[in-house]
């Protein structure tokens, strides 16, 4: 499905949250990054071909809750003719869905897919994960990530849990990427610098409180004072009784 007015770029729509592919009743937001340009709005063609202005304000547009009807293709368009880039919407009814980047990703950034299960918030399931009807791996976390892409690695995508149905298709488009421009990492590569000067920083906190409760505390030990009875002095155990005798006068 593609725009069928011809237009000049100069805008980007902003999808969150960050995926093209939803389940039934959750809810969406549309909004068009521009500069300088008024009169935007968010235009959308359904999958049964009625194309028409999306719900909302100005160039912001918020579906509370979406069905398989609303799947499609959303743009942003200005009254003079400007226009963003297209993203193609996917919402289904089913129980599983395939998480993507939305927006094409530049060669060398480290791309995660997701595969979610609509009964269930827990991760410990496999699931397979095909590029372009190919088997290409599966995780016993439900995710899969591409380190860093390449141009072999834009495709058509989908995933499959063991006991449910499959995902729609997602479309991976990968780009060139300009001289200069910083490269992405995983999540786990940025937030491992963070908990370690946390854990550090906790450590330093935890000395220091222990130093400085050394110095002011007073330590108290229980002491226990028995008395025994004292041996008898060695002179009176080695003296001798005295015995006293009345003497009677004998007689001459």
């Amino acid at each position: 499905m593609e725009i069928s007015t011809l237009c000049t770029v100069a805008a980007a729509l902003m999808v969150f949250p960050n995926r093209s592919q939803f389940f039934e009743y959750e809810s969406i937001s549309f909004s068009c990054g521009h500069h300088g340009s008024s009169g935007w709005a968010v235009k959308r063609t359904l999958s049964s071909g009625i194309t028409e202005d999306c719900q909302g304000n100005e160039s912001n547009c918020v579906l509370d809750v979406i069905y398989p009807s609303d799947s499609g293709l959303y743009w942003c368009e200005s009254d003079s003719g400007e226009c963003s880039n297209a993203i193609n919407i996917t919402v289904t009814d089913g129980s599983v869905i395939l998480e993507s980047p939305v927006h094409p990703v530049m060669e060398g950034d480290h791309v995660t897919l997701r595969c979610r299960n609509k009964t269930t918030s827990s991760s410990s399931f496999t699931a397979d994960f095909y590029k372009d009807g190919l088997l290409i791996g599966s995780s016993s976390t439900g995710s899969m990530t591409i380190r860093t892409a390449s141009k072999s690695h834009e495709g058509s995508y989908r995933c499959n849990i063991s006991g449910c149905e499959a995902s729609a298709d997602s479309w991976l488009t990968v780009t060139a990427r300009p001289p200069g421009a910083p490269q992405s990492k995983p999540v786990v590569y940025v937030l491992l610098p963070v908990v370690g000067v946390c854990v550090l920083l906790a450590l330093m906190l935890l000395i220091g409180w222990r130093c400085h409760k050394a110095k002011h505390d007073v330590l108290y030990t229980n002491v226990t004072i028995t008395q025994s009875e004292l041996p008898p002095r060695i002179r009176d155990r080695g003296a001798a009784k005295t015995f006293y005798s009345k003497v009677k006068p004998g007689s001459t």
